[in-house]
């Protein structure tokens, strides 16, 4: 199913629910069980601070075409905090978890958001106006954080989840606090969410944020999906920089402005995580790994593998 909707700058969770025959609960959208099961729902604290709760699973691919048409004085950042929500025990073997991440953009950025079927959603979406940001996090003198909080062009940037994320997820999915006092509650922990996001940011390099045109933001995506499904290939960094239009040094200035880290770091990064969910299913032996994932030196795989995790491959297995 392809949905194309339009958000002038209240969101699209009206428009979604519609487009799937939802109905509205209250606070909550409940997904019709002849589209899935779960649940969206969300605050609304004014015009500064917004926050949908997405729990979900589909029974059929869903893509939104969504596209920002937003007020001219409208200057807010969005904060996508997905996969954040335990998988559901009873349903483990039916559904697979969506990719734990935060992505940070303007709330300009217009978008493709896919959604494949028996995957279950648990994401946070906090959108904040800039002024609100400067009240809680101005006084941090950081580069990357001054940058997300000055008005003026496009930028993405992405970070993983914390192990407080996903405890603060969990309470957020499981209050239980009066009805009188939910609103108070939730928004204290939407900036509890934002606190750990801009923890993490403050950990970057000091680097300030360039604007980004969105076909450069598509181009960075693409050149990122390239190698997460190619991780038993080291990046060609010439080869990608023309795959993307662009110069090698510009790739890895927005590269790592997007991801934190530089291509190749982000490759090894993305491989050792491969590994250790490999390792995990203990289908595999730790030398069937390392050479799936492009290891021709065993010796060579199990350095880097305890540099990132702290333990070789074949203890972490064992674990």
């Amino acid at each position: 199913m392809k949905i194309a909707v339009t958000d002038h700058g209240s969101g699209i969770t009206r428009e979604f629910a519609r487009a799937i025959g939802a109905t509205v609960r209250g606070r909550f959208i409940d997904i019709p069980k002849s589209k899935g099961e779960g649940y969206i729902t969300g605050f609304s604290w004014g015009s500064d601070l917004r926050m949908m709760i997405r729990h979900y699973h589909l029974k059929e691919d869903v893509i939104i075409e969504r596209t920002n048409l937003l007020a001219e004085e409208q200057d807010d950042v969005v904060f996508l905090l997905s996969g954040i929500f335990a998988l559901p025990v009873q349903s483990e073997k039916e559904l697979s978890p969506e990719r734990a991440y935060v992505f940070i953009c303007t709330h300009a950025v217009s978008s493709v958001m896919e959604m494949p079927s028996n995957t279950i959603f648990g994401s946070v979406s906090i959108a904040v106006s800039r002024k609100y940001l400067r009240q809680l996090f101005g006084h941090i003198d950081h580069r990357a954080v001054a940058s997300l909080l000055r008005a003026g062009g496009n930028f993405v940037f992405e970070t993983g989840i914390s192990p407080e994320m996903i405890r603060a997820g969990s309470e957020l999915l499981h209050s239980s606090v009066h009805e009188s006092l939910e609103s108070h509650y939730y928004k204290l922990k939407c900036e509890e969410l934002l606190c750990y996001i801009f923890d993490i940011l403050v950990q970057r390099e000091g680097m300030s944020a360039t604007s980004m045109h969105i076909d450069d933001i598509k181009a960075i995506y693409a050149i990122y999906s390239r190698l997460q499904s190619h991780l038993d290939q080291p990046p060609h960094i010439a080869g990608l920089a023309k795959e993307a239009g662009m110069s090698e040094p510009k790739l890895r200035k927005l590269f790592r402005q997007t991801f934190g880290k530089g291509v190749f770091e982000y490759y090894q990064f993305a491989r050792m995580q491969e590994a250790a969910k490999r390792l995990t299913g203990k289908r595999l032996t730790v030398s069937e790994v390392g050479y799936r994932l492009g290891f021709t030196n065993l010796s060579h795989f199990s350095r880097v593998f305890e540099e990132h995790f702290g333990v070789k491959p074949k203890k972490y297995s064992a674990l």
